[in-house]
Parts: structure tokens; sequence; C-alpha cells
């Protein structure tokens, strides 16, 4: 008898593609199987407890290329009168997100006295909306 001199390079790996495969549906099929909860029947609540919860409503602050500032659509005569408005939604609803928009041509001092408005009332919840980049 010959001893074998053939070279073992190379690594069969279907068997371990096997077991991965099969663990791997072995979790999916246990993870699925998990998350189903517990039937029960609930109460019935009156109309009053029915009540929808809203969410605090975005406040959109818009800043043309002029310069005039809108809050939702409503034009605003000064800074002033926006810090107003904004403290009116403050004292109804504490936390509410606020978007900035502002056009290309605005004047950059006309955004940052709006951001100012919105930092000394404290609104933490602020984002600068864009538009995606053309590819």
């Amino acid at each position: 008898m010959q001893a074998d001199n053939k070279s073992y390079d190379d690594i069969n790996v279907t068997p371990m593609v096997d077991l991965y495969l099969v663990l791997l549906l072995i979790f999916i099929i246990m993870t699925t199987a998990g998350v189903q909860g517990v039937k029960v029947n609930l109460p019935k609540a009156g109309p009053a407890a029915a009540k929808k919860m809203d969410a605090p409503k975005i406040q959109a602050i818009t800043v043309d290329s002029q310069g005039t500032i809108k809050l939702n659509a409503t034009g605003m005569s000064s800074l002033a009168e926006l810090e107003d408005k904004l403290a009116a939604v403050k004292a109804a609803t504490p936390e509410f997100p606020v978007i900035v928009r502002g056009d290309s041509g605005t004047p950059y001092q006309s955004i940052m006295d709006v951001l100012d408005v919105i930092g000394r009332l404290g609104i933490s919840q602020v984002g600068l909306a864009t538009q995606p980049a053309k590819k």
C-alpha cells in the first residue's frame, strides 16, 4: 500500500454553510414564535376616555429670500411676534418640534435671528430643512 501524497489545500465549506443555514432557520422560527402575545378580552371604555391623543404638531418657520418670516404659512411682522406665537405654543405643549426652512438666497443673519428666538424660548427639538443633493 502506498501512502496518499495528496495535498489538502482546499477546505470543503459546504457542510459548514449547511449548518449555518439550519441555525439561521431555527433562529428565525424561534424569534417569530416568541413575538406573539397572549390573547385577552380588553374592557370597553366610555366615549370620554377614547379621546384621541395628539402628538405635538410640528411648527414650521419659513424665511424667504426677502427675509419675510412665516410661522405655519402665517406671516409674522417681526421677530417679537414670532417669539410671542412660539411662546403661546410652548405654554400649551412644552415639547414640540420646530422646522426652520430657509430659501437658498436668504441672508444668513435672518436664519440666525430665528434660531436665536428658538434658543431663547428653550425649544430643543429644532431641525433645518434641506433638499437632497441631486446625483
